[in-house]
């Protein structure tokens, strides 16, 4: 019998069972039943919090995403709430459809990546929307950043080489100069597109490498990376001088059957692939120089069974579970380093096991992420400091699902780095200038310059670690 188990029976045997469901379920099951006409529970579905099922006569509400678990058979604890018994008040919901799987295919294996030693790096994703291009300067941006990512450029985009068109309908980027607005689409003049050109050359002077970060979710839920253009990816990134591109695919209707390795698949496997692939053999063909980085899933590299990552030894299930894994595998030769997304993840995601899933498959330079609250999705609030008493390398791995806020503090994360990744693995920001896209950050949690400084003294970081990202007025 399991401790969660025992702890119930005694519950139970108490008489406070009742008193713990209506704590955690208050509201009434009978009330909320909805109809036998909803669909009925299937074993191959994966469902989403708040999908409702039919199964057994009684209707089912997800309470969080599942794949496999039958409605009930968690009991209280389960992943499915008990609506109650059938009854014809609430209308069909129609369930989350599963996207054909692709057979597995068997692609060329490239040869492993040889480390390479260097100086540790801090990559920094600058978001253009509500942003001009006049706030790119060496004075707005620290001298120990390593690497600025210029987000977002179109997998699409039908950019020309030679027309300086970097306005947000062509090249994708939302600077305020080439926005799509109300009232019609800015275009950049000859001297914005010189001076944003003049900006990039002046922080690549210093020693900083801009990339172009194409995707991005926004660009990512529809059709352009289907129809991803490498050659004008590179044109692009030419024109503006960048020192590589930054492939941040967020396709989220991959789904993976989750195999041993050498069965492991997912259904867009061959779309990551031939953007990656592609885009390589672009810049190599054209000897651009360019270099290739990806955004990789916070749980990208999880959920190959029989290996330590397997769906539920680090994690309950997650719907992106293994996405990044063949690409990572199977074409890491190709790539010159990750920048981890090890953020949006929830409580229970670690963000140490994040990276070791990674390290595990991949042996270039992997950029730890950060992301300055509030977050994305997950409620996670990242803080500067341990609590006194954390341990950096502790709980790791242990198959139970524990909870991993205490260990969601720059300051655990920048000692596991140091101590236990390698000689080059550095670190990732999202985003810069999040104080004038989002609201700031809650009181008490890392905000960018506080993240960054602590990265650049303790990991530590050559420049100036003194210096401070101003927070600019809205536009």
């Amino acid at each position: 019998m399991t401790n969660k188990q025992t702890i119930k029976m005694k519950a139970l045997l108490l008489g406070l069972a009742v008193m713990l469901l209506l704590s955690v379920f208050p509201a009434s099951q009978s009330a909320a039943a909805s109809a036998c006409t909803d669909p009925a529970w299937s074993s191959t579905g994966i469902y989403t919090e708040g999908n409702i099922v039919s199964d057994n006569e009684h209707a089912w509400k997800a309470r969080w995403w599942t794949q496999g678990e039958a409605p009930g058979s968690g009991g209280s604890w389960g992943a499915w709430q008990d609506l109650g018994a059938c009854d014809t008040g609430t209308p069909p919901v129609d369930p989350p459809i599963d996207p054909p799987i692709d057979p597995p295919v068997d692609p060329p294996i490239d040869p492993p990546v040889n480390p390479v030693t260097g100086d540790r790096m801090y990559v920094v994703y600058a978001s253009s929307w509500n942003t001009s291009i006049y706030d790119l300067s060496t004075a707005n941006i620290p001298d120990y950043i390593t690497h600025l990512n210029l987000a977002f450029v179109r997998p699409d985009t039908t950019y020309a080489q030679g027309s300086y068109a970097f306005d947000q309908e062509i090249a994708g980027l939302e600077f305020y100069e080439g926005a799509t607005t109300p009232n019609g689409q800015k275009k950049f003049t000859a001297q914005q597109s010189q001076d944003l050109r003049n900006n990039i050359a002046a922080l690549k002077a210093r020693g900083m490498k801009v990339f172009l970060s194409v995707g991005g979710w926004s660009y990512s839920q529809g059709t352009q990376w289907s129809h991803f253009n490498a050659k004008n990816i590179v044109d692009l990134a030419q024109d503006l001088g960048a020192s590589g591109v930054d492939i941040d695919w967020e396709s989220s209707s991959s789904n993976c059957n989750k195999q041993v390795d050498s069965q492991f698949s997912c259904s867009k496997d061959g779309e990551i692939a031939g953007i990656i692939t592609s885009l390589d053999q672009e810049i190599n063909t054209r000897n651009s120089n360019l270099q290739i980085s990806i955004a990789g899933w916070s749980t990208g590299a999880y959920y190959v069974k029989g290996t330590p990552f397997e769906e539920g030894k680090v994690q309950w299930g997650s719907p992106f579970g293994g996405t990044m894994y063949r690409v990572v595998k199977d074409h890491g030769s190709k790539i010159d380093f990750i920048n981890l997304m090890s953020y949006d993840g929830g409580q229970y995601f670690d963000p140490r096991e994040g990276y070791e899933s990674y390290r595990a498959i991949y042996n270039g330079p992997i950029n730890m992420g950060m992301q300055i609250a509030p977050e994305g999705s997950g409620g996670n609030v990242l803080k500067l400091n341990a609590e006194p008493g954390t341990v950096y390398d502790a709980e790791m791995l242990t198959g139970q699902n524990n909870i991993a806020t205490q260990y969601y503090n720059v300051e655990t994360l920048v000692q596991y780095i140091k101590n236990k990744g390698r000689a080059n693995d550095g670190f990732m920001l999202w985003q810069l200038w999040k104080q004038r896209v989002h609201q700031p950050a809650p009181s008490g949690a890392a905000t960018e310059n506080s993240a960054g400084q602590y990265v650049c003294s303790n990991l530590p970081l050559n420049g100036n670690c003194s210096q401070s990202i101003p927070v600019l007025p809205k536009l």
